[in-house]
C-alpha cells in the first residue's frame, strides 16, 4: 500500500506540473518516471482513486509530517524533495539570529538540504525551504525563526 501512496503523491505532483505547463519528458524527467507512467496518470489510467486520496489527506498535513511521510513513503530523498517542493505553496522567510554558534545541528536534521554553515552561522535557502519547522525546533541556541510569506494575492 505504502507504494500506492506514494504513486498518488507523484500523480499530484506530475497534474500540478502539467497545469504549471510542463510536458509530459519534463515531468517525467522532474519525478523520475517514465513518460508512459507519467502519460497514464495524466490521462486518468493505472492508479487508484484510493491511492489519490490518500495521498491528498497527506498533503494536507503540516509541512513536517508531509515531509516525513513522504519521505517515508518512498524512500527516496531527492524524490521527497521534488515531490515536497512541487506540492507545498507556500513560501518562507529565514531569520537567522546573532546567537547562532554555528553548531550544525539545523544542517543535520534538515531533510531538504536547504541548510548550510558559513562562516559560523547556518544560512537557510529559503528556495528549498518547505517551512517543517524542524531547524527550528532542535537549534540549540534558538536563532532561527522560520516564517511564512504572506501572498498578497491570497489576502
Amino acid at each position: 500500500m505504502p507504494k500506492h501512496i506514494a504513486s498518488g503523491l507523484k500523480y499530484l505532483a506530475a497534474v500540478k506540473l502539467r497545469k504549471n505547463g510542463y510536458f509530459q519528458k519534463d515531468i517525467a524527467d522532474k519525478l523520475g518516471m517514465d513518460r508512459s507512467t507519467v502519460s497514464h496518470y495524466l490521462n486518468g489510467r493505472n492508479l487508484s482513486w484510493g491511492s489519490i486520496e490518500v495521498a491528498e489527506a497527506v498533503t494536507n498535513c503540516c509541512n513536517r509530517d508531509f515531509l516525513y511521510m513522504t519521505y517515508a513513503l518512498t524512500g527516496d530523498l531527492d524524490n521527497t524533495r521534488t515531490i515536497v517542493h512541487i506540492l507545498i505553496e507556500q513560501k518562507f522567510e529565514a531569520m537567522v539570529g546573532d546567537t547562532c554558534i554555528g553548531c550544525g545541528v539545523c544542517t543535520d536534521i534538515c531533510l531538504m538540504g536547504a541548510i548550510n554553515i558559513v562562516d559560523l552561522k547556518c544560512q537557510i535557502n529559503t528556495e528549498q525551504c518547505c517551512g517543517c519547522l524542524d531547524c527550528q525546533m532542535n537549534c540549540p541556541t534558538n536563532s532561527i525563526e522560520i516564517l511564512e510569506v504572506q501572498n498578497p494575492n491570497n489576502k
